[in-house]
């Protein structure tokens, strides 16, 4: 039985720029680097407590989100950086750890892209050693040599040159779109290289799948409940059929999760703080999942319009987000809105469920 050719991620971005004659080859080069900085990663991750340091909290560090660090948070933050600022195809680059934009040293050419990065997605899971991963998104930078600033990096989502995201399971895969589909990479330990193994990724329009931490379910608005309740009422409630319900915690295990079998993905926006409009990042990790899901015919959205419309206003701007299955999210739109919106009990918390017994 012969095995079967697979492109390797350089030959697959070969034949894409072969597409665009005039191309230069640094956008080739941006992608290839973005993969050694998630290769390295990988392998750092996989170290688990062996790892020099270890995994643990940065000695109470916070950082500008006002999260506790994680060892690794800031290991793969530097890894990010030191692949990437002197290829010569960026003009700066943001980071979820970083406060400011990050200004490429004088002695590397400057390039004509923005790279925007989560280094580390998910790394409250990786003492418990959970799927966690690597989120990014290029953008075009301004034209001219000065120093990248805060308002750069405005983009709204549909701007984007290209977005993916490293996850590291059992498996580590690199999933990847330049504005052309959706392709999964597998990485090849022996060789060292990324293999196309899923060529065309496609989220099912309808799934029976629903993700969302129901702890917060008391601060979630009428539409989420409502649609929360629905599904959790099964095949004799409206809509007629079962659902599981699944929460990782690990916004790159649950996007690939969805990318593989489909799903539905909410972190809505909620009332627990009144002083933050969601819990997602809208740079760093709403806008790349979003074009990931939507490039493999998915829908992304705040609940009231689609996250790739949204205008960035700051750099660590937060939002809430709703992906997955096309026809999930576009009922959730609905119940948005819906201007006289039906509220449901919800058979989780009633007086007689399965965590409340009867008096």
């Amino acid at each position: 039985m012969t095995t079967p050719h697979r492109l390797t991620l350089t030959q697959f971005l070969i034949e894409e720029r072969r597409r665009f004659p005039d191309a230069s080859g640094d956008f080739n080069s941006l992608i290839l680097n973005v993969a050694l900085a998630c290769k390295s990663i990988a392998r750092k991750v996989a170290c688990g407590a062996l790892l020099e340091g270890g995994h643990g909290d940065v000695g109470g560090a916070v950082n500008v989100q006002g999260e506790t660090q994680k060892e690794m948070d800031v290991v793969s933050n530097e890894v990010f950086l030191q692949v990437n600022e002197w290829c010569g195809c960026l003009a700066g680059m943001a980071s979820e750890e970083m406060e400011s934009p990050y200004q490429i040293a004088d002695c590397y050419p400057k390039g004509k892209y923005l790279l925007v990065f989560d280094p580390l997605d998910g790394s409250s899971n990786i003492d418990v050693n959970v799927s966690v991963g690597s989120i990014f998104s290029v953008l075009r930078a301004p034209m001219g040599e000065a120093a990248v600033t805060e308002q750069d990096f405005l983009q709204a989502g549909a701007g984007q040159v290209a977005a993916g995201y490293a996850v590291y399971g059992p498996a580590t895969m690199l999933v990847l779109t330049v504005g052309n589909g959706v392709n999964g990479f597998t990485l090849d330990v022996n060789l060292g290289e990324f293999m196309l193994t899923h060529p065309a990724m496609q989220v099912p329009a309808d799934t029976s799948e629903f993700a969302i931490n129901a702890s917060n379910s008391r601060f979630w608005e009428p539409p989420v409940k409502r649609y929360v309740d629905e599904c959790l009422a099964g095949r004799t409630g409206v809509r007629g059929k079962d659902f599981n319900m699944r929460w990782i915690a690990s916004m790159v295990a649950e996007a690939h999760r969805i990318l593989m079998r489909g799903g539905v993905f909410l972190y809505p926006r909620d009332s627990k703080d009144a002083s933050k409009p969601g819990r997602l990042r809208l740079l760093y990790e709403a806008n790349p999942i979003g074009f990931v899901i939507e490039q493999a015919g998915g829908r992304a959205s705040t609940g009231r319009q689609p996250v790739l419309a949204v205008q960035p206003s700051s750099l660590h701007q937060r939002i809430g987000l709703v992906f997955g299955s096309r026809h999930e999210v576009e009922r959730i739109e609905r119940y948005h809105n819906d201007l006289q919106p039906v509220e449901m009990p919800n058979p989780l918390f009633n007086e007689r469920s399965l965590f409340r017994m009867p008096a």
